[in-house]
């Protein structure tokens, strides 16, 4: 076990450069797809050193199937009571406001709060993401897998209902409060994100969960790609500055996006673009709003010295694309 006693949080030297508050969030789901709701969130709000300040749980009904309940235990008769989320949405904010989101594997987390938030036609307040298991990355710690009953084990935290968002947040917010004094005695720099709100939201299909289940718990694949037709378009080559893309070039995207991913996506295929899954040789351009951060796609964009633009940019390069050759 692995805790920091007393006198070592008594001998940090607390960065300036750290935020002044935290919302360690945690949400259950309805599933990992797009079109998928929250049913539950919870909040615990910290002080700067990490300090728990208070902490708030809900219920919120999706009005869909609950989904997964083996997983959660949330019933459809447990939600059918429970608040909207266009209810819950004005005291989540609060809760959030002005702190950074920690949350282990934010990405998924804020991807949830931010599409509940568009749909609701509201934006929530938050600026800076901060993923527990990227932290736990840059402090080395000697975990057997970048599971939360891992990272609570590694510091003596007692998980007590899994799954449930008061008791994962709960456990969540007691490891990250070593996990920040260590990155603060060590000098660590905290990989904290930008957050983009979504500024623009179009409802698609409920597709059914049956059968598809068996992937949600892959923290890879909650966002499942969807089956688009072929570009009709032979591949030009690579984006040149000062140049408008043509019909054909691949396209990748990595990262939060201001406007809903898969709008921006129909927007390129309907430019006649080919949107690409993952990023090769053979990639025209990548969008991204941080090409510092360590994904898969911006290392790849890095090593093979494929063109980055971000969202602002390539949305003005969509108003005007060249036509395929031929």
């Amino acid at each position: 076990m692995t805790m920091l006693d007393d006198r070592t949080t008594a001998e940090t030297t607390w960065p300036t450069a750290y935020p002044e508050g935290y919302a360690v969030v945690d949400v259950e789901t309805t599933g990992l797809a797009r079109d998928d709701r929250i049913i539950s969130a919870a909040v615990y709000r910290l002080d700067a050193q990490g300090n728990v300040e208070d902490h708030w749980y809900t219920l919120v009904n999706p009005q869909r199937d609950p989904g997964p309940v083996w997983i959660h235990g949330l019933t459809s008769d447990m939600l059918q009571d429970a608040p909207l989320f266009k209810d819950i949405a004005e005291e989540f904010a609060g809760r959030l406001a002005d702190r950074v989101l920690v949350a282990h594997n934010a990405m998924f987390d804020w991807q949830m709060i931010a599409r509940e938030y568009a749909r609701a036609a509201e934006t929530a307040p938050v600026r800076q993401r901060l993923c527990t298991i990227a932290l736990s990355k840059e402090l080395n710690l000697p975990l057997p897998n970048h599971k939360l009953e891992s990272l609570a084990a590694h510091f003596g935290v007692v998980q007590q209902r899994a799954h449930h968002a008061l008791d994962d947040a709960r456990v969540l917010a007691e490891a990250f409060r070593p996990s920040l004094h260590a990155a603060a005695r060590d000098g660590v720099r905290l990989p904290l994100l930008e957050c983009r709100p979504l500024t623009e939201w179009s409802d698609s299909p409920v597709t059914p969960r049956i059968g598809r289940q068996a992937s949600y718990g892959s923290s890879n694949s909650w966002r499942p790609s969807r089956k688009r037709p072929p570009c009709p378009h032979p591949n030009p080559g690579r984006f040149e500055d000062g140049k408008p893309l043509k019909q054909g070039m691949r396209i990748a995207f990595s990262g939060d996006t201001s406007v809903d991913r898969e709008l921006l996506e129909d927007r390129a295929v309907e430019a006649g673009l080919h949107v690409a899954t993952s990023v090769s040789r053979l990639t025209s351009l990548l969008v991204t709003n941080d090409p510092d951060s360590a994904t898969s796609k911006t290392v790849k964009a890095k090593s093979f010295g494929t063109p980055v633009v971000d969202e602002a940019a390539f949305t003005q390069l969509l108003r005007d694309v060249a036509a395929a050759d031929g």
